[in-house]
Parts: C-alpha cells; structure tokens; sequence
C-alpha cells in the first residue's frame, strides 16, 4: 500500500486565492465587483453608487474593504 504524498494538503494556488477573496469581498458587498490587478499588483472594486460607479484601489483586501466601506458611507 502506498500513501500519497500531501495527501488532504494541496494548497490553493496565489490565483486560486485571489478568487476566492475576490468572490468573498463580492458575497459581502452584492452589486461591487472586485478582482486583483495583475499588472498593478492592487485590488480593486467598482462600487455602484447613486450619482455613477466609482473605481477604487488598494493594496490589500483589508484595505479594498474599508475603501468599499467608506465610499458607501459605511466608514
């Protein structure tokens, strides 16, 4: 009998995470669109607001969040 090496311990790849963080920002802020930037190595989001979407930028998905937050009036 041989057992699989890492077995139960395959990690999620840089992208695979990417998009799951993007789906959750998303789940949390329905209507946002979020992704992460390749080329710019940033997050970003297209929060619809009343008077036009409105792009924002941040380093890190803490950030995009509270950015998110605060251009909604949350923050």
């Amino acid at each position: 009998m041989t057992a699989h090496q890492g077995a139960g311990r395959d990690e999620p790849t840089p992208p695979a995470l990417r998009a799951a963080t993007a789906r959750a920002l998303q789940e949390t802020f329905p209507g946002v669109r979020v992704w992460y930037g390749e080329a710019t190595g940033s997050w970003w989001a297209m929060v619809p607001l009343r008077d036009g979407p409105r792009l924002v930028e941040a380093q890190t998905p803490q950030q995009l969040r509270e950015e998110i937050m605060s251009v909604r009036g949350f923050g």
